[in-house]
């Protein structure tokens, strides 16, 4: 089954039809929310909003230990991470979609595995392409299914949050490789790599990055709303179409 974690600008699938909203409860907490369980084009999906019910779960504050569980719980066995991001890259320019293959986690004192804890053994796991190839190809194929367009690859910086970041953390971002910046892939993309689920992530430019075209001298805030709302109107065509295949 298909598990879609949405993210800023998607707080709720309006493709999606919802049949049952559920509780989950996990030995790791409460999830963001309940978990909308429904179907896309006659598919089972199974949704949930990353910083729950108005956007009130900050990025360094989501149990992400707990949602990736609950996922689980429901039988989900491929995730798609909906995440906004900053294109630190000239030509990603508000409004593109990449589907990233690679990440560098810049994020700290967040519950980054299952395997921690008193009394618990350490185990260790291969995170050297933290995105499920099939599951990228997948995601790349609904793109042309669609009529859609997203780069393929690309590597995702995840920073702490909430605040953005500063032009010369972006600088040092760039010079570390890498091509967009968010808060959320970590620890999700290694949790799910932990309990065995496929993974991959459909990032949203929502903004230049800091000190980056038309945020060279600050980030317009108020612009991102208006650009995801036209963006995540082609994610869920692209949904969509991954649903059915």
């Amino acid at each position: 089954m298909l598990g879609i974690i949405g993210g800023s600008g998607l707080s709720q699938l309006a493709n999606l039809e919802a049949l049952q909203r559920r509780v989950v409860r996990t030995p790791y907490g409460e999830p963001s929310g309940p978990l909308t369980l429904g179907c896309i084009r006659g598919r089972q999906v199974v949704f949930l909003a990353r910083h729950g019910n108005g956007h009130t779960i900050a990025p360094h504050e989501v149990n992400y230990r707990a949602n990736l569980w609950a996922l689980r719980a429901e039988n989900v066995r491929a995730v798609v991470s909906v995440a906004s991001v900053g294109g630190i890259r000239r030509d990603l320019r508000p409004g593109t979609i990449v589907i990233p293959d690679q990440i560098i986690d810049y994020t700290w004192g967040r519950a980054a595995s299952f395997f921690q804890g008193a009394g618990e053994q350490v185990a260790h796991i291969d995170f050297t392409h933290p995105f499920t190839r099939d599951l990228r190809v997948r995601l790349l194929d609904a793109v042309r299914a669609a009529g859609e367009s997203a780069g393929d690859g690309g590597v995702y910086a995840a920073t702490q949050g909430p605040r953005l970041e500063t032009a010369a953390e972006i600088n040092r971002l760039e010079r570390d490789g890498a091509d967009v910046v968010g808060m959320t892939g970590m620890p999700e993309a290694a949790l799910a790599r932990e309990l065995g689920l496929e993974y991959a992530a459909i990032a949203v430019v929502a903004n230049h990055a800091a000190g980056r075209g038309e945020s060279e001298q600050g980030i317009a805030l108020a612009r991102i709303e208006d650009v995801l709302g036209e963006a995540m109107g082609r994610v869920r065509r692209i949904i969509d179409h991954l649903a059915e295949q």
